[in-house]
């Protein structure tokens, strides 16, 4: 008989009319911590978004109650394992979006690219016709991504909308295959693309993880690991764990290499943030480190790290 991992990790998301969100969350946080879960969930009027992890038991309890609420009640989600708690705390939040793209009226209720499946995925990303769209951000981009795909260079999802507008000529005529994590940036970008005219546009259904998950290695177009915003940095085939580290200064996942530079510092910097860094800055996060040392001495979580 298999072990049941430590902790099991659900990411969930869905598009629905929720004008009750902020009379929701004090009853969605109560469920949680009775659950004994940990992690971030985003309420706002256009649906939910967020990932949590706990026990087999919890989580179930969790995703039962959504479900009985008629807006969540075809809500997918998507599961993973951890060996170590990938969380540290319970945040339920209210948001203007669950994903923020900051564009009005792009509404994936209303319009959306076409799901495609991860056993479809490889002929569609394959065709020279396609043009394929990595819409996370550029750190993640840099741990792991699909055979051919562009990277719109962008730090955060708000700067998506402009990157799809300087290229909106090249996109037109073209099919435009888009992927991020779970599904749920991809399918408000595909909304954005359809709005500005665009018609083929398809999205990776399940986003990177149900790829990464229901495709076998040796069948694979993913070269690389896929960041997740956990404790566990990234995973691989199969949503193995990687073995990246997060720089506690700047988030950016680091390599074995990179945490043996001599410009990384664990919880102060790395490579990637260390020109960008004053003397001050190091000073502040040398102390958060001393203070996350001393929390984990003495037994306890400190919420820095």
């Amino acid at each position: 008989m298999q072990e049941t991992p430590p902790y099991i990790v659900a990411a969930l998301y869905h598009f629905a009319d929720f004008g009750r969100y902020e009379a929701f969350k004090p009853e969605l946080e109560a469920i949680c911590t009775e659950a004994g879960l940990k992690g971030t969930l985003l309420l706002a009027s256009e649906g939910i978004n967020g990932t949590v992890a706990g026990s087999r038991a919890g989580i179930d309890r969790l995703i039962a109650f959504l479900h009985a609420q008629p807006e969540f009640a075809e809500l997918e989600y998507k599961e993973s394992w951890a060996e170590k708690e990938p969380f540290l705390r319970m945040k339920v939040r209210l948001k203007k979006e669950i994903v923020t793209m900051g564009v009005p009226g792009t509404d994936p209720k209303q319009i959306v690219g076409t799901y495609v499946a991860p056993s479809d995925w490889n002929a569609l990303i394959s065709d020279p016709g396609t043009i394929v769209v990595d819409t996370r951000n550029d750190y993640e981009y840099a741990i792991g991504t699909f055979e051919n795909a562009i990277d719109p260079e962008t730090s955060s999802f708000r700067e998506f909308p402009e990157w799809v507008r300087r290229h909106q000529n090249e996109l037109k005529g073209k099919k435009v295959a888009m992927f991020c994590t779970g599904g749920i940036r991809c399918e408000k970008a595909t909304a954005f693309v359809k709005n500005l005219g665009i018609d083929e546009v398809y999205h990776l259904k399940g986003g990177i993880l149900k790829y990464l998950e229901d495709v076998p290695a040796d069948e694979s177009l993913w070269h690389g690991d896929c960041f997740v915003f956990d404790e566990r940095v990234a995973v691989g085939h199969g949503l193995e764990p990687g073995d990246y580290t997060l720089c506690r200064a700047c988030r950016h996942p680091l390599t074995p290499q990179e945490t043996r530079s001599e410009q990384y510092v664990e919880g102060v910097s790395c490579p990637h943030c260390f020109e960008a860094r004053s003397g001050e800055d190091r000073a502040r996060f040398a102390e958060r480190q001393r203070q996350i040392a001393l929390a984990k001495k003495r037994g306890e979580k400190h919420l820095g790290g």
